[in-house]
């Protein structure tokens, strides 16, 4: 029988142990925390990131647990325009948002009987070796098997162990996210009800429609911005923080702080992997270990593809070893994995730092200089389908 371990139980752990489940492989899903949760936020499936879940479990009812993304457009604090809403165009699925406590209970409804989850189980080392199985322990227990996926996060131990020239520093950004629900969402004309992003000086803010169906509750997503630090104050001293910066800013901003409460607000610090690992497959043994998600190519989130990106990478993963036995061919699989993803994830990373210096900028020439280059950018925040999005397709 062939056996994996996923280290870790976020999404995109949660999505790489399903398909390998439904693939035949023995599964253990390891968690550090007591149990498997979601944060209380939400997130955006681009077109790629729709289809990799959807290739990944067909029968995963994504649709019914998503919202449309309208194409709410780019402003300045002013409320002008900076890219108007041009509507959808493309092809491929239409963008989405959905509550991460409903995508959460789908990827595990998911996982079928073939997945065993050990939740309290933190993993601090990694074992390889050209003779070896591929193993991990917490200091306690040590689990072997023919592959281990790292999906661990950008802090990941495994990674620090195979590459650890790869190293997780600031982006020079603070973020914030909080969802509203449906029944504190202030009164909005359709067009605020759309959403939509907002660019200042070294500030963005981005909110989103949820639908009415998101968690049973509906509501509002958004995310706000600021270059600098992460801050030590309370939830409910930075959420005054935020009002007062973003209080000149056009409606609904404003209205959308005043409604969000202290205990809905999730503070993040900004980080990412520089460089990004040598290589996202190791070989040990009968098989190897690969680092998937964040693990792999963790990056600021101005173009929002960090979980499409990990999705991407469960598909990629899935089909290069649902057929493949342990020995000589499974080891080949991990070495094609690691040269299809790099390439791939390199290039959203460095356009991801091209949009970081347009949120960064600062200064009446700089401003002027990024509002120009947007024009030409056109980074597709929100609405329009990119080439990023656009161009992968699930592999066969």
């Amino acid at each position: 029988m062939r056996t994996a371990v996923v280290v870790g139980a976020g999404m995109a752990g949660l999505a790489a142990a399903g398909a390998l489940s439904r693939a035949g492989w023995q599964v253990v899903l390891l968690e550090r925390r007591e149990r498997v949760a979601a944060s209380p936020t939400a997130l955006v499936l681009w077109a790629n990131g729709r289809r990799a879940l959807e290739s990944l479990d067909p029968d995963g009812g994504w649709a019914g647990i998503a919202s449309p993304l309208p194409d709410g457009g780019v402003r300045r604090p002013d409320g002008q325009w900076l890219i108007a809403p041009r509507g959808r165009v493309g092809a491929g699925p239409a963008p989405a948002v959905v509550h991460l406590e409903d995508l959460y209970d789908t990827l595990v409804a998911g996982l079928g009987d073939r997945v065993e989850i050990r939740t309290g189980f933190d993993v601090t080392t990694v074992r390889v070796g050209r003779r070896l199985k591929p193993a991990v322990g917490d200091g306690r227990t040590v689990l072997e098997a023919d592959l281990v996926v790292a999906a661990d996060g950008i802090d990941s131990p495994i990674r620090r162990a195979l590459a650890p020239e790869s190293v997780a520093v600031r982006s020079g950004f603070a973020a914030w996210q909080a969802v509203i629900p449906g029944y504190r969402v202030p009164r909005l004309t359709p067009e605020q009800a759309a959403g939509g992003e907002t660019l200042g000086a070294g500030y963005r803010f981005v909110s989103f429609p949820l639908g009415e169906r998101a968690a049973g509750k509906g509501g509002i997503y958004w995310v706000a911005t600021a270059a600098g630090a992460p801050r030590p104050e309370s939830p409910a001293t930075q959420l005054a923080l935020l009002r007062r910066w973003f209080a000149s800013w056009h409606a609904p901003v404003g209205d959308l702080l005043a409604a969000t409460h202290a205990e809905d607000l999730v503070p993040q610090e900004v980080r990412e992997l520089r460089p990004l690992p040598r290589a996202y497959g190791f070989g040990s043994g009968p098989g190897g270990v690969v680092l998937l998600g964040d693990a792999a190519h963790a990056m600021p989130h101005h173009l929002g593809q960090g979980a499409c990106l990990a999705f991407e990478d469960a598909a990629m993963l899935r089909a290069l070893v649902a057929d493949v036995a342990p020995g000589p061919d499974l080891v080949t699989a991990i070495e094609a994995y690691s040269r299809d993803r790099r390439p791939r994830t390199t290039s959203v990373v460095r356009q991801t730092r091209r949009m970081s210096a347009v949120v960064q900028a600062r200064g009446r020439l700089a401003l002027r200089a990024r509002d120009a280059a947007l024009n030409h950018m056109r980074p597709r925040i929100i609405g329009n389908h990119s080439h990023i999005q656009a161009d992968w397709v699930p592999p066969e």
